[in-house]
């Protein structure tokens, strides 16, 4: 690094707020968010959102983009880390120094890949999570990580598992994970996000592979199933009570019903597969974990 590029480092690392660090973690993890994804998450206003927004990208940490529509027009600004955002965050975490076109290829990358809504959807989970957070105190998302974080080979495997889960190749790969803590709970939890575009046997193989999870591990996280509508939601209850018992604890939510019920992903949502009763908030799904004291079966 240059001594320019290291007096913009340092200049940029000076005009940074917490919330501003926040949002480059968040954008350095999970690669694109909009406007209204930001304003919801971290912001007061929308207004204020976008000037803040503008002196970021004016600092160089951030830079920004705007998908076209097939029928005409376009999508709102989407955020995501420009070169020097990549060195600040980079710096602050103790990673290797990026490459000097890394941030020029990672736009490339999100701007041209076909999933992009998929990507968009998976983290307007989390941000309706952290928005809920913002205005619900005493509720917190302690964890949010990537799908890219169960990609490598033993990414499950803890001490205590049985070893012989490095080798599986039927394990799927969530779209994410996180921590939500509310009323003095703790949740861990594994994402599926489905879009209505797949067969529900592909759902339904997926927990199979979460099961086979289980069995292999100290722990059981629900599995939550972000469905697009409550007619999806119950073909696949259907389906895997077809199936029998799963090993994997499986909840589902669907979008429309949480918009019908102006509801968050963090509210009376989840259906527990196999559970009578009410939707469940996300703070009161069972789960197993022996690395801490709450042992509780679904």
């Amino acid at each position: 690094m240059s001594v320019r590029d290291d007096r913009r480092l340092l200049a940029a690392q000076a005009a940074l707020t917490g919330r501003d660090l926040r949002l480059l973690g968040w954008l350095y993890d999970h690669g694109v968010l909009t406007t209204e994804q930001i304003a919801a998450a971290l912001f007061s206003s929308l207004d204020v959102c976008q000037r803040r927004l503008l002196k970021l990208i004016h600092l160089g940490v951030l830079a920004r983009f705007r998908p076209q529509r097939w029928e005409g027009g376009s999508y709102p600004y989407h955020y995501l880390l420009d070169q020097l955002g990549v060195e600040v965050v980079a710096g602050q975490r103790g990673d290797d120094p990026p490459r000097r076109d890394q941030a020029r290829k990672r736009r490339h990358h999100l701007t041209s890949r076909a999933n992009l809504p998929h990507l968009l959807g998976t983290n307007q989970f989390f941000i309706d999570l952290a928005a809920h957070q913002r205005t619900h105190p005493g509720s917190a998302l302690l964890r949010w990580w990537p799908a890219a974080a169960f990609h490598a080979n033993g990414a499950f495997y803890r001490e205590g598992d049985n070893p012989n889960i490095m080798l599986i190749k039927q394990i799927p790969h969530p779209d994410g994970h996180g921590i939500w803590a509310d009323n003095g709970r703790q949740v861990p939890f594994l994402l599926e996000l489905d879009l209505g575009t797949e067969p529900l046997k592909v759902l339904t193989d997926k927990v199979d592979g979460y099961g086979l999870l289980a069995s292999m591990t100290t722990w059981r996280w629900p599995v939550l199933f972000w469905l697009p509508s409550t007619r999806r939601e119950l073909n696949l209850h259907n389906a895997l009570a077809d199936l029998g018992v799963p090993r994997a604890t499986v909840a589902t939510a669907a979008a429309d019903h949480a918009t019908r019920t102006s509801q968050t992903p963090a509210q009376r949502v989840w259906w527990l597969h196999r559970h009578d009763g009410e939707r469940l908030p996300l703070s009161q799904l069972p789960y197993h974990d022996t690395d801490d004291d709450i042992e509780e079966n679904p």
